[in-house]
């Protein structure tokens, strides 16, 4: 049997660096009366409204049900709407308020910040390199 060294364990490793910007990202977030779990279906609708619930879970790599879940909290919290899909009477097109829509500006300096901030032990190219792997990584996901 492989032996397991959790100092040099990636998914260790990861899980420690995720935490970490999590946590900063969280505070940040709650000033806004939003939370992480909200954040990737937001991001997903600042690039393209309209889309199906399905659309959003595949683009965010979320489960479907929690995706369901994340659209009932946005909705109460006025951000976002659901719109029948004329297409597909089973079916709803997602839509930003323009509340939704104004917090864009505000809160898209946030990840920016916490990204910076997490990055900033590796320099420029290692950051690149970082973020090309882990595109990597993601896409084959």
């Amino acid at each position: 049997m492989e032996e397991f060294d959790r100092q040099s364990s990636f998914g260790w490793m990861i899980n420690v660096i995720a935490n970490q910007a999590s946590k900063r990202f969280e505070t940040e977030l709650k000033q806004h009366g939003l939370t992480v779990a909200l954040w990737p279906t937001m991001m997903c609708l600042w690039e393209e409204e309209g889309v199906t619930q399905r659309d959003i879970a595949e683009k965010s790599k979320v489960e479907n049900s929690t995706t369901t879940r994340t659209l009932d909290k946005l909705e109460k919290l006025g951000l976002v709407e659901r719109q029948a899909d004329p297409n597909s009477r089973r079916s709803f097109r997602i839509y930003l308020t323009d509340e939704g829509r104004a917090l864009k500006e505000t809160l898209l300096p946030i990840p920016i910040k916490v990204n910076k901030e997490i990055l900033s032990s590796l320099d420029l190219n290692e950051q690149k390199e970082m973020i090309r792997l882990l595109q990597k990584m993601v896409a084959a996901v």
